[in-house]
């Protein structure tokens, strides 16, 4: 097992299955340009035999699948049924919801009990506003359907400051409602925000902001979280959670335990760093010889972390997933 001196290791491994994504929000491509499928991207065999060889080196426990948007790829089935078999604690999925409806059969059967789905606004005109792509309607009743399916569904927003601030509250309730569980994300200085202090400041809603706009409305107490939680997770007593993931207001970086594997066979240790450590030529060795390659990867990636703070990451989110 490979720990640091603030007693950190990988247990978390998030996998953009592709780059590829039928959204270009505005706080992740600001050109409006969708980004595609990366051409040198890993099969689906060998994304499954890095899962597998990461789960033996750093001892991953549970595993979460990304994006760009996985429910595009062409390797989902693939990628699914040999993870499916590989004993770990949870596998769960990020996805924008859009094409939902239609893939809920295979998350299903391939065992997935826990969606994460990206939503920042239940106004269609400004949906489309923020997500450049893609109908409102669709993405809530395929959330109606997992839902009904037995899913656990949490509901990520980005809270933008002359955007979708107004939709906070609208958003809280419906979720209240049908028992998903709201999380706030602070916007992140990633990508082209990494370098403009003043876009990000402009579009930014902090911690605070959201509980002082919450409180108007509703009485609630800060709920019990793993150690190794992003988000600071809050109960309204009787009707339900939600959670802000606070990474400018109330860092987590102390007890990160996550680790990143993009579509292209690089990992990521930390996202406010600009280093990565190519795997993909490990993934065809057998096991006696990628592993012990690979244990001296990881231990430069587990250096990559920040000790204290997030402080900013030029590397743009849809590559390396959510």
């Amino acid at each position: 097992m490979i720990v640091d001196r603030q007693g950190r290791r990988f247990r978390n491994l998030r996998i953009s299955l592709t780059s590829a994504c039928n959204y270009a929000c505005t706080y992740c491509v600001p050109n409006g340009k969708r980004l595609v499928a990366a051409q040198d991207e890993l099969s689906a065999e060998a994304m499954a035999r890095g899962v597998a060889y990461l789960i033996e080196a750093a001892g991953i426990e549970r595993l979460r699948i990304t994006g760009g948007e996985p429910l595009v790829s062409p390797k989902l089935e693939a990628f699914m049924t040999a993870v499916g078999k590989m004993g770990l604690e949870d596998i769960s999925l990020t996805t924008n919801g859009q094409l939902l409806a239609k893939k809920l059969p295979l998350l299903v059967d391939a065992g997935i009990r826990r969606l994460n789905v990206s939503l920042d606004t239940l106004d269609a005109s400004a949906f489309r506003g923020i997500a450049r792509g893609g109908d409102l309607a669709t993405v809530l009743d395929g959330m109606n359907e997992a839902s009904a399916a037995g899913m656990k569904i949490k509901v990520n927003m980005v809270p933008l400051r002359g955007q979708n601030l107004d939709q906070v509250m609208p958003l809280l309730d419906y979720c209240l409602e049908r028992g998903y569980e709201l999380r706030f994300i602070e916007l992140m200085r990633m990508g082209h925000l990494a370098n403009d202090s003043n876009a990000f400041l402009q579009q930014f809603v902090s911690l605070q902001q959201l509980l002082s706009l919450i409180g108007e409305r509703y009485e609630y107490l800060q709920a019990d979280a793993p150690v190794d939680a992003t988000a600071v997770r809050y109960e309204i007593p009787g009707q339900g959670h939600f959670g802000v993931i606070a990474n400018e207001s109330v860092p987590f970086c102390r007890t990160c335990s996550r680790l990143r594997l993009s579509s292209t066979g690089w990992l990521h240790g930390c996202l406010s760093s600009s280093n990565r450590h190519y795997i993909g030529d490990l993934l065809d060795k057998p096991r006696h010889q990628a592993l012990p390659a690979l244990q001296r990867l990881l231990v430069k990636a587990l250096g990559d972390k920040q000790e204290v703070a997030f402080s900013g990451g030029a590397t743009v989110m849809k590559i390396i997933g959510g």
